[in-house]
């Protein structure tokens, strides 16, 4: 796919995750989608793979926010294989605690897959309202 397949793709799946439908995201990820979280938080590391993606973020961050999780897109720049999203989360834990979190995530794309993500955002932020995901697995258990 081209630089401007790319784009538009990513396009397509921040459209449905400003309306809060994760579904066109996850169906994207390649099997071996690895999500790269950057900082120093108890989030930070690379998951790989699209299960380990699922079960290490996505739920999590499922269990702690209000539904819908909202990610708006607000700039793309595609280059090769490559796609920057500039983002803006608009999400609210369950305790009422807002969490709207700015973003830059870079993903690589292949073949129409998403095979990586690196994710760039206010580690502070997340330290402060998501803290500890292991902990908070294990609460929600």
């Amino acid at each position: 796919m081209s630089a401007i397949e790319n784009k538009k793709l990513m396009q397509q799946i921040f459209s449905e995750l400003a309306r809060g439908n994760s579904r066109p995201f996850v169906e994207s990820m390649a099997d071996e989608f690895c999500w790269t979280v950057t900082g120093t938080t108890q989030w930070s590391k690379t998951y790989t793979g699209k299960q380990a993606v699922i079960d290490g973020v996505l739920t999590p961050v499922r269990e702690m926010l209000k539904p819908p999780l909202v990610v708006v897109g607000l700039r793309f720049i595609a280059g090769d294989n490559y796609v920057a999203v500039e983002a803006r989360g608009q999400n609210t834990t369950k305790g009422g605690v807002p969490y709207n979190n700015q973003y830059c995530f870079v993903f690589r794309i292949e073949n129409g897959k998403l095979l990586e993500v690196t994710e760039y955002m206010d580690t502070q932020l997340v330290a402060a309202v998501l803290g500890d995901s292991e902990a908070q697995s294990a609460r929600t258990s």
